[in-house]
């Protein structure tokens, strides 16, 4: 079939059009569990990458084009084949592949004694197995990982000891060294073309429309936020007698106008790669509207996200290729950076891990890790910790000196009275802050009283824990209640003043919010005069 550029661009448009909606696939709400509303059974959050990836799969095999595996571990006599005299340049900033040698080991007297103090009373035959063993790993017929069980099995002793026996007796292996080979791992998804294209003319006729996304490795200097030793090439070929340049154009604008982009330039890219056909490189500039005004340089909403160009003959005719290839590779990390609106790749990349991404929390994710340290663990406990509070929701603001029951009844048997009380003169049975709300505002975990100052602190409810400094007080008075009646006590007293600390008023943080905040550089502002006093009477 021939292959017709243009109408492949607008098939895979149409078919964009009808399945994609703002780069995206339409996916399945999550359900909601009948049973209890609160839970849902939704999707999880894929990787920007892995996501890019998984679009781009689609796109181009909605051009019609099959999908392949390239070889990732290429000899560098195949790299000279491609590049020529170029070869050392490109191997330059290739990863050469290495392996540990295997020891030639012997057996000496005073090693077989080594051995039988560590195995047990191993006979001639039993040193002779090891010896075997031994040379059969020198030799490559046993693997590393089963040299051990290997040796195990025949002498029936535990793998311990054989690791112990190798440890003391073969200092042979603990000063290896690795040893470089010629292969080496894939700099560029071209590499790998040229060897799955020179065995496919053997098997089939062209033409071919093939593509391959997967990993390349690259020995830079140093990464940073626009590069990484290992990244995605989505790269394509076309094998046919009759392809040229307008057949990258083609596949160019038809798989990117799939994401989104608008308008394209091409420009010959000024690299000028030995493998391909001089002024035949070209770069691809996209116009994406997302980009207009960003701060990024690509504020004019133009970016380079490919290049494409006709193989060299030259380089074709050393894997006996007698055929013109188009070759379009493009970045994938690059296009997610777009897609995602990232700025620096390693954030994107490894978004886990502190040394290459900004750890972000939602204040509704550091409310989630704020609570109540000490609560009461009997149902009296439970109704001595409401009935606190509710007296105090009715008499915070009574004169002092005052005293209010809160709770009467029995425990274990004893009889408790509880009362909240302000034995002082010309104050009142409630401190000002004693109905703070904790809750989380700009990433500072605050204790604030609903003013309108603090308004639109309190508009976000996903981050209010819902604990005032009553509550979390009045949970602890309740605890101490509980243990003073365990132990056999007649009074228990349980006191707030002024709070300046979270633990002053019986609430932690998760050590992860703590780290956070520590970080980042935020606050913890949970402080205020509570002045509440709790009595029980225990008999």
């Amino acid at each position: 079939m021939k292959f017709d550029p243009e109408s492949i661009r607008k098939e895979a448009i149409e078919d964009f059009d009808s399945t994609w909606q703002n780069g995206t696939k339409f996916i399945k709400e999550p359900s909601v569990n009948e049973k209890n509303p609160h839970t849902t059974f939704g999707f999880g959050k894929p990787h920007p990458v892995y996501d890019t990836i998984s679009k781009l799969r689609d796109a181009y095999m909605r051009m019609g084009f099959e999908e392949t595996m390239n070889p990732l571990i290429v000899d560098e006599r195949e790299v000279h084949k491609q590049f020529g005299h170029e070869a050392l340049a490109v191997l330059d900033r290739c990863f050469y592949l290495a392996g540990l040698p295997r020891p030639n080991v012997g057996i000496s007297d005073e090693r077989i004694n080594v051995i039988r103090s560590i195995l047990g009373d191993i006979d001639d035959e039993g040193i002779e197995t090891i010896r075997k063993v031994l040379h059969s790993y020198k030799k490559g017929d046993l693997e590393g990982d089963d040299l051990v069980p290997e040796i195990a099995s025949h002498l029936d002793v535990s793998d311990s000891l054989v690791v112990e026996m190798i440890d003391q007796v073969f200092p042979e292996f603990k000063e290896l060294t690795p040893v470089a080979t010629r292969r080496t791992l894939r700099s560029h998804m071209t590499s790998g073309w040229f060897i799955t294209l020179s065995s496919s003319i053997e098997r089939a006729e062209p033409p071919f429309h093939l593509f391959s996304i997967d990993r390349c490795f690259r020995r830079e200097q140093q990464e940073d936020a626009a590069r990484l030793m290992t990244y995605y090439s989505a790269s394509c070929v076309i094998v046919d007698k009759d392809v040229t340049v307008d057949h990258g154009k083609a596949v160019a604008e038809g798989l990117l106008s799939q994401f989104g982009f608008e308008k394209f330039m091409f420009r010959p890219d000024e690299k000028r790669s030995k493998y391909y056909i001089p002024d035949t490189q070209i770069e691809v500039f996209a116009y994406h509207p997302k980009l207009v005004g960003s701060n990024t340089k690509y504020s004019d909403g133009w970016i380079e996200v490919a290049t494409f160009g006709i193989y060299s003959p030259t380089a074709l005719a050393q894997y006996d290729i007698p055929y013109p290839v188009m070759n379009l590779g493009l970045g994938v990390e690059r296009l997610a950076m777009i897609l995602h609106e990232a700025t620096d790749v390693r954030g994107m990349s490894y978004p886990l891990i502190a040394q290459y991404s900004e750890w972000e929390m939602k204040d509704r994710d550091l409310a989630k890790m704020i609570y109540v340290d000490n609560m009461p663990s009997t149902p009296q406990g439970e109704e001595i910790f409401k009935a606190i509070v509710k007296q105090c929701e009715l008499h915070s603001s009574e004169p002092s000196p005052c005293e209010f029951i809160a709770w009467e009844g029995n425990i274990e048997g004893r009889s408790v009275r509880v009362s909240v009380v302000e034995p002082e003169e010309d104050t009142k049975l409630c401190g000002p802050a004693a109905f703070n709300e904790i809750l989380v505002y700009n990433n500072d975990i605050l204790g604030l009283p609903q003013t309108k100052k603090w308004r639109k602190a309190f508009e976000n409810h996903s981050a209010r824990t819902g604990i005032r400094f009553i509550d979390s007080f009045a949970c602890q008075a309740a605890k101490d209640i509980e243990e003073a009646v365990s132990r056999g006590d007649t009074l228990c007293e349980t006191r707030a003043r002024i709070i300046k600390t979270p633990f002053e008023i019986n609430i932690k943080l998760q050590p992860r919010a703590q780290r956070y905040i520590t970080g980042n550089k935020k606050k913890i502002d949970i402080r205020g005069p509570v002045f509440t006093t709790v009595k029980a009477e225990i008999k």
